[in-house]
């Protein structure tokens, strides 16, 4: 008969991969893993179950080194350092090693890549995403006060006309067709996702953008 951790582990592989749910084979690039973990601690948070492979069948782990390239990946190669609990679950006659990583309250954080860039990500399905520039924006703007109304220009006013027109749109087509400089563009668009007029969705490789009430809307 199986252990309540043995069914608890059957049950997350019956999952499959999710937002919150990803399987590793093995770990041999602790950058990888830091990028894993800065997507789940900029999303929802989520589990890695590692000595799955993708298809849900258990391999196991073969020694302590996954838990130490894990913790190298939260230490050295994110920042700030990701806090995340473990657990070693036997099953079959293999060891699965179990990591939580939580949501973070306060957001970004980032991995270090092949070239020492910190970049973050965000938690897309079952897949790790580059986070916008936009979305970094809003991030970093968490902290400030918001205030009660929201005042409308006349650059305000072209720019949701046109996304009434344009749903589900990305930034760099936004850039093209109304001509806003970049860095008024970001700032404009971060300020209007902070009011919630606009929303943010990650589509087909991108974030893209949308009144919060269009007819276009997704999900």
């Amino acid at each position: 008969m199986e252990s309540a951790e043995q069914k608890y582990l059957r049950g997350l592989i019956a999952e499959g991969e999710h937002q919150q749910l990803d399987f590793k084979f093995e770990i041999n690039d602790a950058r990888k893993i830091a990028r894993t973990l800065s997507a789940f601690s900029n999303t929802d948070g989520g589990r890695l179950l590692i000595g799955v492979k993708d298809n849900g069948r258990i391999r196991g782990i073969r020694s302590d080194e996954e838990y130490y390239m894990v913790d190298s990946a939260a230490t050295l190669y994110s920042k700030p350092e990701v806090r995340f609990k473990s657990r070693n679950i036997s099953i079959e006659g293999k060891h699965v090693l179990e990591i939580y990583i939580p949501p973070v309250d306060v957001k970004p954080v980032y991995a270090r890549d092949e070239e020492n860039r910190w970049i973050a990500y965000i938690r897309v399905s079952d897949q790790n995403a580059l986070a916008g520039v936009v979305q970094l924006q809003v991030w970093k703007e968490e902290g400030k006060a918001l205030g009660r109304l929201l005042e409308y220009t006349r650059k305000e006013e072209i720019l949701l006309g046109y996304l009434q027109q344009e749903p589900w749109v990305s930034l760099s087509k936004i850039q093209r067709d109304t001509g806003y400089r970049r860095k008024e563009l970001i700032e404009l668009m971060t300020k209007l996702v902070r009011f919630d007029v606009v929303k943010m969705k990650f589509i087909e490789g991108m974030n893209r953008f949308s009144l919060t009430e269009s007819p276009g809307e997704e999900g």
